[in-house]
This record gives C-alpha cells, structure tokens and sequence, in this order.
C-alpha cells in the first residue's frame, strides 16, 4: 500500500507516496498512455523522466549536504615540477546565478584530475584571456539558493557517486546520455565540443570538425568528421542510440528540447541533432518535442511516452554564464507537474547535471580509462515513490553506488526489456 504525505518543493505541493510491501505486493496501478508499451513485470515503473540539467559537479552544489562526500576546503597545486606542493583554498560560497562560464574541456580536466591528486584546478587555463583560473572554480552554492534540489534530495535519492562519463563538456556529454559513449571505433572517440559554435549536429556548417581521443589518451584535434552520424565510420551504422532501441522494441520516446535557435539550447544540446536518422526521417518532428514546455501538456492530456529526455532553455538549466538561473524552480515544476498527475505512481524522474562546468570537487574519478574518462562527480536526484527512502524509512537516502552516464541507459535498458 501507498502511505501519502504532502510534501512542498517550491511553493507547490505533490504528494510524496511512501512505499511499503504489504503482502507482498503494492496497490499502486501503473498509468498508461495509448501506444506505450510498459515496463516489465518485475517493476511498477512504466515512464522514465530524464532531466539533463548543467555544468556543475556535485561539490559545487551538495558541499554541506548531510552525509555526503563534500567539502568547503580544497587543494591547489602552487608550483611545477619538483617544487610543487598542495596547499588548503577555501571555497567561496557564491549565488546559484554565476556569470563565468570556465573552461571544462578534456585539456583543463587533465590539468584538474592531476593523476587522481584533484589539486589542479587553479592551473586550468581561462579561456576568455590565457591566464590561469587561480581561485575561481573554488566555490559551492549557497545551500539556501538550492531549497527544490535540497528537498528533493532529502526525500528521495541522492548519488554520492556519479561520475560524468568523459572528462569533457556539453557535447559529449549529451550524446553519452542517449548511447553510453561516443565510440566511434574500438580506437578513437569524439572528446569535447565540434568546431562549429553555432551547432552543434547535422545542421553544423560544411567543414565543422569534431576532435578525437584515441584508446592511448592522445588528442586529435579537428581530426573528427562532421559531427552527424552521415560522415562516422560505416555511415554511423555502428553509433547506436537508445532510440535505435526504444523504436526496435516499440517502446515510446520523445526529447523536448527548446526550439532550434543558432547559439541557443535546442541548437547546442540536442542530441539527437547528431543522429542522421532522426534528424532527416519523421521522428525530428514528431519525437523530438519542441518547446521543452511540451512536456506540461503531455502530462496533462495523458500523453507522457515511456521514455523522456528534458532539456531546458538556458535560464532553466543551471548554465553558469546565462546571466540568470532558474533551474531548482524549473525541475521543480515537472516533478510537481508529474506528482499531481495520474502517472505519479508508475514514474521514476532522474535528474543529472550534464558535466562539471569546470568547479572543483574532491572525489577522484575511479579511474581514468581509455575513452577519456571517468569524468567528476555530478549530481544525480533520483525522484519516484519507490525510491530507497521510502523502503528504508530513512532521509535523506544517499547512494554510494559508483554510477555513470552508462548506468542511466543500463537502467531504461532493464525496465523496458531492450
């Protein structure tokens, strides 16, 4: 049975089903639209929401949460060679709304992980005028700026270890949120953005390039092909996407996404701009769900498809540098939209932040493999009446499972039996 308790997370209120097996079996009944085929018998949830939130490690945002792997204090490295040594920084606590947009690519990456040390930081270099970050990626969030995201993660799940697939940016990241990777071949992968600052995909200029990072770690830039899925190896044939299996197994989908704006979110962020497939058949109108807003109606009129990807405008996404931030009320407003909804009882909504945007965090990465990662710690919220507070009676709920981008595709893999 399903115990309710009303539960607020930005001046609107859902009501947050506790979960408890009472012979031995929930009353909870999955919500369905017309043409969705549901999940499989082993689990109630028949609708996954994954909203990709933006460039911000998990330091950056839960520094003082409770119980988790965080710090106000950090580690710089002064100095090169056999003089260099480490020494304590303090964090600055900032607002959520930050007007620098660091340099988060696989160079600056490198220069931060320093071996697994995560000291060198202050040696990224500023993209805006060569000269080294020095203190500005040292910084958390006031916590009081956070409150959606806080209660959020205090009622459901908080990952203590989510790992950014690839110590890269946006790009990669957005295409690792629909396929796990971006293999091109078993030797070589794309690694940070394409050379074309206006699109990122099929609609690139002619000539856009995409850069490389071969299984021995070594940068190739401007040695890719054209960032759409017509110019990869054997015509993209191997670059499989979770769409490429949704659709094989008749299971529903749709990506909202802001409208295609040069420079803009659904320009840059849409992923599956980079899927010839997609963007040149059918599914780039009627999968592919323009403005991101959509979502609101879909869940209104009974529409929400089995799988969904939320990707916000600007303000909404927690981007440092857009001048304004939106995004705690943002996520809050779907979570609240799906809650009072009839689809509560049978959705599960992950909330991931898509790289690190250049701010420290204190966890090393695992390892660094041969594909350019793990990346740092992000953030993941995962928000569900079946999530583990619920079955432990405890809050907050913090998982120290090691998890990367690849576990959220594993996970709508094992619901919709792909």
């Amino acid at each position: 049975m399903i115990h309710h308790r009303l539960f607020c997370f930005a001046g609107a209120c859902v009501l947050a089903g506790a979960l408890t097996a009472c012979g031995g079996g929930s009353t909870a009944t999955p919500s369905t639209s017309a043409g969705v085929r549901v999940g499989t018998s082993s689990t109630p949830i028949q609708h996954i929401v994954l909203m990709v939130q933006e460039n911000r490690t998990f330091n950056n945002l839960f520094a003082t949460f409770p119980g988790v792997t965080g710090t106000t204090t950090g580690l710089e490295k002064i100095g090169t060679g056999t003089t260099a040594h480490d020494q304590p920084i303090a964090l600055k606590e900032v607002n959520l709304e930050d007007h620098e947009d660091l340099n988060h690519l696989y160079a600056s990456y490198k220069i931060a992980h320093d071996d697994g040390a995560m000291d060198g930081f202050n040696q990224i270099i500023f993209q805006i005028n060569g000269k080294p970050e020095g203190a500005k990626p040292y910084q958390y969030v006031n916590p009081a700026q956070l409150t959606p995201y806080v209660n959020m993660a205090s009622t459901y799940g908080l990952a203590n270890a989510m790992f950014q697939t690839q110590g890269s940016g946006s790009f990669t990241a957005h295409q690792d949120l629909i396929r796990g990777g971006t293999e091109l071949t078993p030797q070589e992968s794309i690694i940070d953005d394409p050379s074309s600052s206006q699109v990122w995909g099929c609609d690139s200029p002619y000539g856009a390039t995409t850069d490389l990072l071969t299984t021995k770690l070594k940068y190739k830039r401007g040695k890719g092909p054209l960032p759409c899925t017509t110019s990869f190896p054997n015509g993209g044939a191997d670059y499989t996407t979770l769409q490429t299996t949704l659709d094989a197994a008749d299971v529903s989908w749709k990506y909202y996404v802001p409208p295609f704006v040069k420079k803009g979110p659904g320009a840059l962020w849409n992923a599956f701009d980079v899927i010839a497939g997609v963007r040149y058949g059918p599914e780039w109108t009627t999968n592919i769900s323009t403005p991101e807003t959509n979502i609101f109606s879909d869940i209104t009129n009974n529409k929400l498809m089995a799988m969904s990807w939320v990707i916000p405008d600007e303000y909404n996404s927690d981007h440092p540098g857009a001048g304004k931030d939106t995004g705690p009320s943002w996520v809050a407003s779907v979570v609240n939209a799906i809650g009072n909804s009839s689809y509560w009882n049978s959705t599960v909504i992950i909330v991931v932040w898509d790289d690190w945007g250049g701010f420290y965090d204190p966890v090393a990465p695992p390892k660094i493999d041969k594909q350019g990662g793990m990346g740092f710690r992000v953030p993941m919220i995962v928000i569900s009446p079946y999530s583990a507070f619920n079955s432990t009676g405890k809050s907050p709920y913090i998982s120290q499972t090691v998890y990367g981008f690849g576990s959220v595709i594993r996970y709508v893999e094992e619901t919709f039996g792909l």
